[in-house]
């Protein structure tokens, strides 16, 4: 069996880490990033992009270019309908209903272009570690529903992955921040790109126990940027009459600025966009030019912000806890880097969050801890999660009759036995739903299924036992069985974004035989990016050069860009390798000739020298 990863599925970045001996560490990609934007975008020939080099051609190709997949997971199209155009791709309704994205004509449900994130994510391991990677313990927010812990699932499955489990993302950072040894108890505050959670966790000699979790998995810091996104349109709008929405790319570009600028401002009071010919009046190009502050920002955002605090003090409550009951509070997620974001936290649990985690790859390393507990690396913890929405079944009137009630301990069991509502009624459905509304419409549909063969009895006599089975994933069994004629019938809930368990089947194999393939299209890419910015810093040093030192000494270099250039398109990536190396130690040597010229001009015994030339009579010495 090969090695076993943690993998924090962001919404806007994700991270891997691995355990060695119970002790995780991030995973680095080859150019040492370690995050990787979760974006992925198709070319018109139809190369798959991802991660970094995804995101940087965004701009001009926004229509095929699919960030923040996770908000689409497990989502009804209907649920997302008033969002769609907030990003620059093109959201469908499958034919189940469920939200999907469109890409050069073909649909692709959130758990497939998931898949293809999760498989760089593999590939990066396997390259780091030099060994195969089979196994993944892979995070979702806590808040997640079984849909979309299936279609997490699902994804892991089509990937390649055996999923040892689904972890809830505040608890992974649980598991990362405290010692196992410690009896303490914690908040972990986890407003991330797509979603926000917050978890009370209780440790106590090596146990960690889950008391309670809330959140909002509509509510991130895509949200925030969409605000500042529509305020900088509605500003140039009114400036100059041109309504950048309509354009194809302007929105783009418009909405990187803006979450730049957002993360500027949590170091500065105030930052400048500057997006030139951002678009066309009558009088020739436009450029947008605007200060935001970081006072509009936190005007702007205020409201969203503040939703977060309500969910604390839920949470709190349901834990059966007070505020000063609690220990440590940790942030977790890009958006908790808002001071605001900071300063409401602090105020509302009356203590300063820990300042000891990066918020951007604690999830991670909680999920590499939580591999080694599965593969026996470690035996010193014990995780108790929870279930963070009641989950039931529908009763005569449409009501909706708990089972397992929210913040449960799992894995657990609970059953109910329930009747018929008519005389010589041999047929019973069974309809289950997860949610807190007492009427079932107004909570989320897991899946039916039909109880035959109930014995002939009037009304009100059979006795039919439903149980609820959750595992440690998460993941709802339900079966249902007459106690007099010992008829059963079962289903594991199963609605993996759309897809079925033939579809993952299916998905999986393609993507396992395209794996070779895709990689050589990745190495390819990475290489032709890596060529042009070697083009660039090439072209810089010959530019100075030619100013500085004789031609001898730099025409190799200005003959090997030039055949870099001509390689730069081609499919042969070891010539293409070969070429961008030999490039980069002409760039040096001539960097250094340049170095030891211009120190040359520098050196204070040839400035003497050279003055000492120029004397005239009665001229003094130079000091």
């Amino acid at each position: 069996m090969g090695r076993t990863i943690g993998i924090d599925l962001g919404t806007t970045n994700s991270c891997i880490a691995f355990s060695d001996g119970g002790h995780p560490t991030v995973i680095q990609s080859k150019s040492g990033s370690r995050v990787m934007p979760s974006v992925v975008a198709f070319s018109a020939k139809g190369e798959r992009l991802v991660g970094l080099v995804a995101r940087r051609q965004a701009i001009t190709n926004p229509k095929n270019t699919v960030g923040s997949i996770k908000r689409l997971m497990g989502r009804r199209y209907s649920e997302i309908a008033d969002h769609i155009n907030d990003v620059s791709y093109e959201i469908v309704e499958n034919t189940n209903g469920d939200a999907a994205v469109k890409i050069l004509d073909k649909i692709y449900t959130p758990p497939e272009i998931s898949a293809i994130i999760l498989q760089q994510l593999k590939a990066t391991a396997e390259e780091f570690l030099g060994e195969e990677v089979t196994d993944a313990v892979i995070t979702v927010p806590a808040y997640f529903n079984e849909i979309q812990r299936q279609a997490t699932k699902a994804a892991g499955k089509i990937a390649g992955f055996n999923v040892r489990r689904v972890l809830n993302e505040p608890t992974a950072a649980a598991l990362a921040f405290l010692d196992p040894k410690e009896r303490k108890r914690l908040v972990v505050y986890d407003f991330g790109g797509g979603t926000f959670d917050v978890s009370i966790l209780q440790v106590i000699d090596g146990v960690f126990e889950v008391k309670a979790t809330l959140g909002d998995t509509s509510l991130g810091g895509d949200d925030l940027d969409t605000l500042l996104v529509h305020w900088i349109m509605s500003e140039f709008k009114s400036e100059t009459g041109i309504d950048l929405s309509k354009d194809n790319i302007a929105p783009q570009r418009v909405r990187e600025a803006a979450e730049r600028a957002k993360c500027e401002l949590s170091m500065t009071q105030e930052t400048d966009i500057n997006l030139p010919f951002i678009a066309t009046g009558e009088s020739g190009p436009v450029h947008l030019e605007i200060t935001v502050t970081r006072k509009l920002f936190e005007e702007l955002s205020a409201d969203l912000i503040k939703k977060t605090i309500p969910l604390c003090s839920k949470a709190v409550e349901d834990a059966e806890l007070t505020i000063d009951q609690i220990d440590h509070v940790v942030l977790v997620g890009g958006s908790t880097r808002i001071p605001m974001v900071q300063k409401l936290v602090e105020e509302f649990f009356g203590r300063k969050p820990a300042q000891s985690v990066n918020p951007d790859e604690v999830v991670a390393l909680g999920a590499a801890i939580e591999s080694s507990v599965l593969t026996g690396q470690r035996k010193d913890l014990v995780l108790i999660d929870v279930t963070p929405l009641t989950l039931g079944v529908e009763t005569l009137g449409g009501i909706m009759a708990p089972i397992i009630q929210r913040n449960s301990p799992v894995p657990t069991r609970n059953s109910r036995i329930f009747t018929t509502a008519s005389d010589n009624q041999s047929v019973v459905g069974v309809h289950v739903a997860q949610g807190e509304r007492e009427i079932i419409d107004g909570n989320r549909s897991l899946g039916t299924f039909e109880l035959r063969g109930i014995g002939s009895a009037k009304r009100g006599d059979p006795r039919i036992e439903v149980v609820f089975e959750i595992d440690a994933n998460g993941i709802l069994s339900v079966s249902a069985r007459d106690t007099t004629t010992g008829q059963e019938q079962s289903i594991e809930v199963n609605p993996s974004g759309g897809l079925s368990g033939a579809d993952i089947e299916r998905l999986r194999r393609e993507a396992s035989t395209n794996a070779d393939a895709d990689r050589i299209k990745l190495k390819l890419v990475t290489l032709r990016n890596e060529a042009d910015e070697v083009i660039y810093e090439a072209s810089k040093v010959i530019a100075v050069a030619s100013e500085e030192l004789d031609k001898e000494s730099w025409v190799e270099l200005e003959t090997e860009l030039k055949k870099l250039k001509t390689l730069r398109d081609t499919d042969d990536t070891l010539a293409l390798a070969r070429e961008i190396s030999d490039v980069h130690q002409l760039i040096s040597s001539v960097s250094k000739l340049i170095e030891v010229f211009e120190s040359d001009d520098d050196d204070p015994a040839a400035e003497f020298m050279d003055s000492f030339a120029k004397m005239e009579d009665g001229d003094k010495l130079p000091k």
